[in-house]
């Protein structure tokens, strides 16, 4: 399996981390990090997320942010389909 990231995914990972870096940019690299760091398990446990809120997505909460990445399992990628503050409210927005 292989990583697939969609253009809103790479965006909302780089507004968040412009959005941070405004007052911390070291914590938007901690940030942006972490959440690659999450997202490269997936190659290997594609089912750790749990079951999304939009039907054939996947939800990984990302630990020690507040981000979640929601994810879609498509052999033989995972795609990754969007990066979230769990704030937002995912779908409705």
């Amino acid at each position: 399996m292989h990583l697939e990231w969609t253009r809103p995914a790479i965006r909302d990972i780089k507004d968040a981390g412009d959005f941070i870096a405004l007052d911390n940019p070291k914590a938007a690299d901690r940030m942006a990090e972490r959440v690659r760091e999450s997202v490269e398990y997936l190659v290997e446990y594609p089912n750790m997320g749990r079951i999304g809120r939009v039907s054939g997505t996947r939800e990984l909460i990302v630990s020690g942010t507040p981000f979640i990445v929601v994810y879609r399992v498509k052999v033989p990628s995972i795609q990754i389909l969007r990066v979230l503050h769990h704030a937002r409210k995912w779908p409705a927005f």
